[in-house]
């Protein structure tokens, strides 16, 4: 069965990385009150490096360079559209029904007069993308962060975005496609196309003193911001990779206008 032989590979990675999880920390290296377990998410990190390196990463370059721009673009719409029900349902579990109704719209519109959501006319028509996920819910309804947590293969997140990533997928039509095949097939081109939108930031890490801190705190970051629906204090916007800043997840005054940090890649 296809579905017991990715839980074996996935079993085997997760066997391997645990053997190589606990790495001696860098001399001097100040520790994040978020990152408690640093000593084995910097051995998770360095496993996830070495296959974004050897795999992910190799192929999303092929992908960018053999496969023209108009498909690339029909594919992140496609798997956009995937998930609009997943930020749809989120919109409403926080209160914002109006985004809820964009998104059924967007939704509706995309997969009928979009192919599938080939296309994107909800766009054109003026139906603008949203982002909300069950973790941003939960961050809304009061739960904190978490320690952070580097996660084989999928990479950064923390205690409350982990276990919140399986319940999105319940929220994804993909989850109820019957055909293994074809179910767990589409996964391969989804990650290459978020692999390879992530290729323009590649130097900004390669150049980073401590990657692995840059990608933690840029995460963090990130995911405060998301929370807070842009709302957050202009002091907890700190500098990835510095362990010293304050913690990301304080929030600003509503009547500020929202600045949004760049995404850091997140190495597979």
């Amino acid at each position: 069965m296809l579905q017991e032989g990715i839980g074996r590979a996935a079993l085997a990675l997760v066997y391997v990385t645990a053997l190589s999880a606990c790495v001696t920390l860098p001399p001097n290296s100040p520790r994040s009150p978020q990152d408690p377990w640093e000593s084995w998410n910097r051995g998770v990190y360095k496993v996830n490096d070495a296959l974004d390196r050897a795999v992910a990463k190799p192929v999303a370059k092929a992908y960018v360079r053999y496969v023209p721009e108009p498909i690339r673009i029909g594919v992140t719409n496609f798997f956009s559209n995937l998930e609009t029900p997943t930020v749809m349902v989120n919109d409403a579990l926080q209160g914002k029904f109006l985004a809820a109704a964009n998104d059924l719209g967007r939704f509706l519109l995309d997969t009928t007069l979009g192919v599938g959501g080939i296309l994107d006319p909800a766009t054109a028509a003026g139906l603008n993308r949203n982002d909300e996920d069950f973790g941003q819910t939960l961050g809304k309804w009061g739960v904190g962060p978490g320690p952070f947590i580097e996660i084989p293969i999928l990479g950064p997140s923390d205690l409350r975005d982990g276990p919140a990533r399986v319940v999105d997928t319940y929220t994804n039509p993909r989850q109820y496609i019957k055909n293994d095949y074809i179910k767990y097939g589409l996964y391969l081109p989804d990650f290459t196309d978020r692999r390879a939108s992530l290729l323009p930031l590649d130097d900004t890490l390669k150049n980073a003193y401590d990657p692995y801190a840059f990608v933690r705190d840029a995460y963090l970051q990130r995911r405060a911001y998301l929370v807070a629906d842009g709302k957050v204090a202009d002091e907890s916007l700190v500098d990835p990779g510095d362990d010293s800043a304050p913690d990301t997840s304080s929030k600003r005054d509503p009547t500020e206008p929202p600045g949004k940090p760049a995404t850091v890649p997140a190495p597979k």
